[in-house]
């Protein structure tokens, strides 16, 4: 059994694939991994970079665009470490942050996932990378941008957990699936990712799962990585607009319907609805 295997999803990022690539082979030491990339149908050469220059990492290739869980459970099925990876094709992995990552949950056997901090490329935190649920009053207190102002507090930052310091070790409610290490115990437990979630919602639901069946969800700021954000979706705006809140309504069915009453629930309902609308109108708008 490998130490890590590190997985890879991959839609016409081939110089940002190639980038992530060598920033793993070059600052991850002292560990047993395999690098799998699966290709969701890339037209830009990212296949044949993979085949010419990467000889050791197994290529999956895609008839089509599967989306980020699908592809992610194809690459989690071929794989065979202790820890799986999930690890975005556009970014960038610092020294030893992979291998301290995995020894600090060799150390630690309640936690199911771990992320690290991640930075944008200008130095900024994603905050991404530490969130709370969306329930609906930390989603409304997110909405009404509350957390803006009060930072510090535990109520209205509930999403964006902007009371947890970004270089303050914490238990979170989610990480993001662009570095999410994963216990594999965690993953036979509780299953591969929710393929209904086609490129959001799924690094969420995941860790609600996970947290679910008794792991702790660990945000780990010790070590970092650097995030292009946004490369492959950038690339069909339109669509990625669809699926992020597609998934907004996926997330909200399924965990929390049967919790809130009709009222509560319409309300979720609309305000998704508007947020919607409303990106699409800026969005043509700015075109």
């Amino acid at each position: 059994m490998m130490d890590v295997s590190i997985i890879i999803v991959n839609y016409n990022t081939k110089e940002l694939l190639k980038q992530t690539i060598e920033s793993v082979i070059k600052n991850t030491k002292g560990l047993e991994y395999e690098i799998i990339v699966v290709d969701n149908a890339s037209v830009d050469g990212s296949v044949e970079l993979v085949k010419n220059e990467f000889k050791d990492v197994l290529l999956i290739e895609n008839k089509n665009n599967l989306g980020f869980s699908k592809a992610n459970n194809i690459g989690i099925k071929k794989s065979s470490g202790k820890y799986v990876l999930l690890l975005n094709s556009d970014t960038v992995v610092l020294d030893k942050t992979i291998k301290i990552c995995f020894d600090y949950m060799e150390e630690n056997v309640d936690i199911g996932a771990l992320g690290c901090k991640v930075v944008l490329n200008d130095g900024k935190l994603d905050h991404a990378c530490k969130r709370g649920f969306p329930i609906p009053s930390a989603s409304l207190y997110y909405m009404l941008k509350l957390n803006k102002f009060f930072p510090k507090s535990k109520k209205f930052g509930q999403y964006t957990m902007s009371y947890v310091g970004e270089d303050e070790i914490s238990e979170v409610d989610s990480l993001m699936g662009a570095f999410m290490m994963v216990r594999r115990d965690a993953i036979d437990k509780i299953g591969l990712l929710d393929e209904e979630f086609f490129m959001y919602g799924e690094d969420i639901d995941w860790c609600f799962r996970i947290k679910e069946a008794g792991y702790k969800v660990v945000y780990f700021p010790k070590v970092k990585i650097i995030h292009y954000k946004g490369a492959s979706s950038r690339k069909k705006k339109y669509k990625t607009l669809y699926e992020f809140h597609r998934a907004m309504y996926l997330f909200y069915n399924k965990h929390y319907f049967k919790k809130y009453n009709i009222l509560i629930t319409l309300f979720v309902y609309l305000g998704i609805a508007v947020r919607f609308l409303i990106c699409f109108a800026v969005n043509l708008f700015r075109r």
